[in-house]
């Protein structure tokens, strides 16, 4: 689990593809690695790695042909920038929101402006994320517990403060660039609470909508 609160930018040093899936080197600049151990997790990009080497400068991890399908690690090449957090432990302190570095899908930057000091950002995301993603409510870009300003549809609009700017990869996110999305956990497992009894039958993940939610007494509009 993780906070969503970056403490390092990194960076890819070497892919190597292996039969559908691969392996990847970070190098974890500013990151300490003294209390990590092989096995240890840490969230590269908002996707939970395992550690299976220590290389002194950062870490070797695998990569299966599933995160490859829901994330933009496919993508990655030598020089791509990271951000970087360590598994919480019991005296973190709690400064984001719950991730569990378990990705949904891949969103897509659609405009970027200046506001004040703050930079904004319009991102899309999969249809069937949509009904996840609410207004002030919480939501993990690349990594970064961010809050939501604005939603209209499936897409949903950032403030990203300056401090955020330089300790994340965020700055270089230009319209098009595509990022790695986890909702609310929270918002997950309501979802599943909420079909009750339903939850054993084949194809319930699918049931939640605003019909269901009117008869079972939780849309009084």
């Amino acid at each position: 689990m993780f906070t969503g609160i970056i403490e390092a930018v990194g960076t890819v040093v070497q892919v190597q593809p292996h039969g559908g899936d691969l392996r990847l080197c970070i190098e974890t600049g500013a990151l300490p690695l003294d209390d990590v151990a092989l096995g240890d997790s840490i969230a590269t990009n908002g996707v939970c790695l395992t550690v299976t080497e220590l290389t002194g400068r950062g870490y070797w991890a695998d990569v299966s042909a599933v995160t490859l399908q829901h994330t933009t690690v496919g993508q990655w090449q030598p020089g791509y920038a990271v951000n970087l957090e360590k598994a919480l432990t019991p005296r973190t302190r709690l400064g984001g929101h719950i991730v569990s570095g378990h990705v949904d899908a891949k969103g897509e930057v659609l405009k970027r402006w200046g506001d004040a000091r703050s930079e904004r950002f319009r991102l899309r995301a999969p249809a069937e994320l949509a009904h996840y993603i609410s207004r002030k409510g919480s939501i993990t870009v690349d990594g970064i517990s961010l809050t939501v300003n604005q939603v209209d549809g499936a897409e949903f609009e950032l403030n990203i403060v300056p401090h955020t700017l330089k300790c994340t990869t965020m700055d270089s996110y230009r319209p098009g660039t595509e990022v790695n999305l986890e909702v609310d956990l929270l918002a997950r497992y309501l979802e599943r609470l909420l079909l009750g009894e339903r939850a054993a039958e084949p194809g319930a993940d699918s049931g939640i909508s605003l019909d269901f939610l009117t008869r079972h007494g939780f849309n009084q509009a």
